[in-house]
């Protein structure tokens, strides 16, 4: 029934098995890929036509985790997976990245794939497993793609590299690197380091692609079982050869002009005016036009390209290796917890940062289970930053992307959560663009960050590193521009601080580059890195010693955890009254720590005074204040301490005798009591008479034992209040109309 096809090998400690065959048959490629007891099936599907005027390539990569997959029904109205998470969008970027390199050029099919998580181990991640399930149903699909490709995770333990660590190992590593190629070379690095050296990135680096060869050998040996006919590729078409010879006639020397202007908008106008008068010139065909503005990319690419190896200067007019200017000012709003506006060239980033409660932070349902995130950084890149109009919606898969490349970079620098208990927002604004948006974010964000009072370990920068590879040279670009990014052969970002890198991404337009040209970009990166560092430190050198005066401070304490309930009270009354009161932001752990948050000092006071008060143990011979919440014939039950009750014998109201509780005290009067001990019960006995009402004072010694028959020991001890009189029949007779809150007093 199935021509089914299966291959296994042993990698890294557990057994990787690729099938084919069994699952989604009409699809052009599909593999099913198991790893540990994770499981992955990817999908591959290509259009055999072009769309009319299909100016791209049109790769779309689909991750997507159902929750099926960890056992669990998705939370929600409608019980079903919706639209993508921040984690599936990273990882179908990570995924599209090492494979769209590999398709030939003008090949304008549109092409599909979908990797999808149906069972999750809670060991292995599930992005190793799909990108390599992604490359063998392409590899299978028949559709001409120059693959296949593997990746692989890196970690680094006790100073040993790890290849594909599992989740549980990677809470040690000091490093988190995920590292795809092919046997000739790698294609796409993604990172997060712990201030790891330029050498230890690169061992990480070399490491992953090594170990991953295995894996691209099962899949050749896969695909030469079970592989589909490749698809023909047409031939050359002589017509467009002719086309690109007239074009470079006609617009090489205008377009080589236009971009020896280094202002990117007055090149863009020469650029487009060049391509304009070539067109009018050779006044071609509507089909030849369209052609002809393909062609033209290419001719913009060679001019480019060859005017940098030949002369070793770049469009603006820099050499390689030099960084663009830089301005960098913090504290740029007024209101602000943070802020900062960080200028490169004719890349500006505007990064706010806000700091909140534990209440503020992000709740994140994952197939691991859920979490809470205290850090967020999110990117926008607004059209008017390139001097366009365009859609205003939300976020798209760069934003996403760039966004998170950010975190990773400021992530390891961060204190504590127990130093620092505060959740951080940072939202960055490109204003402006015109090459690695996403590095000058690493900036701006860590002088915002610091401005607004973040102990950050160390300042964080980050520098776009390009690359220009022909057979007779290539040259390393230290802070591409944008054209230069569009026009080359490789993004590679490095962030981090003086002390070592923190992320590293890298992603090549050509099928691989060599260690020597990743050594001589490190390199580079490093001098760049420091040099950026610098300027920024004109500016700010270290977080400032406090946080802004508008932003919440927070203050812990710690409780034992018996006495939680108390403060949390009956359906969360009790710290609800706490915080509507005080206004203050209250969050309990389940251990006892109490983190009590205001912009108001007194007002954090306040709240602190209530709850240590609600779980602090009475203590004989102190004096507390309290309000009166019951009045009787034997004496007033006064609550002090929070919740906590208590008893003034009547013999206990004043010095001399009194006839009438209500004579002295009523419900609602705030009075000052003194604990002079406790019954056999355990009940707290309180005195008002040895206090002064006015000023709190102690005054025993002034007014002497108690005495006199109506309030003596007799009087009320024993005949009149005492135990006979209301400890027994006065008891049995109040206990019926008693409010709950007096029970425990009495």
């Amino acid at each position: 029934m199935f021509n089914y096809f299966r291959k296994e090998l042993d990698w890294a400690g557990r057994k990787l098995v690729l099938e084919t065959g069994k699952m989604a048959r009409q699809a052009d490629g599909a593999v099913l890929v198991r790893y540990g007891d994770t499981v992955v099936l990817a999908t591959a599907v290509a259009d055999r036509r072009v769309k009319p005027g299909q100016d791209f390539f049109p790769l779309t990569v689909h991750y997507q985790e159902k929750a099926f997959a960890a056992g669990k029904i998705p939370g929600g109205f409608f019980k079903r997976e919706g639209r993508p998470s921040e984690a599936e969008t990273l990882k179908s970027r990570l995924i599209d990245r090492p494979i769209r390199p590999l398709f030939p050029d003008g090949f304008r099919n549109e092409v599909q794939v979908i990797a999808t998580v149906l069972c999750h181990d809670m060991e292995n991640d599930p992005d190793v497993a799909a990108m390599i399930g992604a490359s063998a149903a392409l590899t299978l699909s028949g559709v001409p793609f120059m693959g296949p490709i593997a990746g692989a995770r890196v970690g680094y333990i006790d100073g040993e590299y790890v290849l594909n660590p599992t989740m549980e190992q990677m809470a040690t590593s000091k490093l988190e690197l995920l590292v795809a190629g092919t046997t000739e070379g790698v294609l796409m690095v993604e990172s997060e380091a712990d201030e790891l050296p330029e050498d230890v990135m690169l061992g990480a680096v070399t490491f992953g692609h090594q170990g991953f060869q295995p894996v691209i050998a099962a899949v050749i040996e896969l695909a030469e079982r079970a592989a589909k006919e490749p698809w023909p590729l047409s031939e050359p078409d002589p017509a467009v050869a002719a086309l690109r010879a007239k074009l470079a006639d006609a617009a090489r020397a205008p377009l080589a002009e236009a971009y020896r202007e280094q202002v990117k908008q007055a090149r863009q106008d020469k650029v487009a005016a060049a391509k304009k008068a070539a067109l009018e010139t050779l006044a071609l065909e509507p089909a030849e036009a369209e052609k002809a503005k393909g062609l033209l990319k290419d001719l913009e690419a060679e001019i480019v390209r060859n005017a940098i190896l030949d002369t070793g200067l770049r469009i603006d007019g820099r050499d390689t290796k030099t960084v663009r200017p830089i301005y960098a000012e913090v504290g740029v709003l007024p209101r602000a917890h943070g802020s900062a506006l960080f200028t490169r060239g004719e890349t500006q980033l505007l990064a706010v940062a806000t700091l909140g409660t534990g209440q503020d932070e992000q709740i994140i349902d994952a197939l691991e289970g859920e979490y809470r995130e205290h850090f967020m950084l999110h990117y926008n890149f607004p059209p008017y930053s390139v001097g366009e109009t365009g859609r205003m919606g939300s976020p798209g898969r760069r934003e996403v992307g760039h966004g998170k490349l950010a975190w990773r970079a400021i992530h390891p620098l961060l204190p504590e959560k127990e130093k620092f208990p505060y959740t951080m927002r940072v939202v960055a604004e490109t204003l402006e663009s015109n090459g690695s948006s996403s590095m000058a974010t690493v900036c701006s964000t860590s002088l915002a960050l610091m401005d607004a009072g973040v102990p950050l370990r160390r300042p964080c920068a980050g520098v776009a590193m390009g690359l220009i590879k022909e057979d007779r040279g290539f040259a390393v670009l230290t802070d591409i521009l944008g054209d230069e990014d569009h026009l080359g052969d490789m993004d590679f970002k490095v962030a981090g601080t003086e002390a070592g890198i923190t992320s590293l991404q890298m992603d090549l337009k050509i099928t691989s580059i060599t260690p020597e040209i990743m050594k001589i970009a490190l390199a580079q990166a490093h001098e760049g890195r420091m040099h950026i560092l610098g300027e920024m430190a004109k500016s700010m050198t270290a977080a400032r010693n406090d946080v802004a005066k508008n932003a919440p401070r927070i203050t812990i304490i710690h409780i034992p955890k018996d006495k939680i309930r108390e403060v949390i009270g009956t359906g969360g009354k009790v710290i609800r009254e706490i915080t509507e009161v005080t206004g203050t932001k209250v969050d309990i752990d389940d251990d006892g720590t109490i983190k009590v948050a205001a912009t108001d000092e007194k007002a954090a006071k306040a709240a602190i005074d209530w709850i240590r008060g609600i779980v602090a143990e009475p203590e004989i011979g102190v004096i507390y204040d309290g309000k009166v919440v019951k009045t009787a014939e034997f004496g007033a039950f006064v609550n002090f301490l929070g919740s906590r009750d208590g008893l003034v014998h009547i013999s206990e109201l004043l010095p001399g005798r009194v006839n009438k509780t209500t004579d002295v005290v009523n419900v609602g009067d705030s009075v000052k009591v003194k604990v002079i001990g406790f019954d056999e019960r355990g009940k707290v006995k309180l005195s008002m008479r040895v206090v002064d009402q006015a000023t709190g004072a102690d005054i025993s010694d002034q007014v002497g034992p108690k005495g006199g028959r109506g309030h003596g020991e007799r009087g009320h001890g024993e005949r009149g209040h005492g135990e006979r009189g209301h400890g027994e029949r006065g008891e049995r007779r109040e206990r019926g109309d008693r409010p709950d809150h007096t029970e425990a007093a009495e």
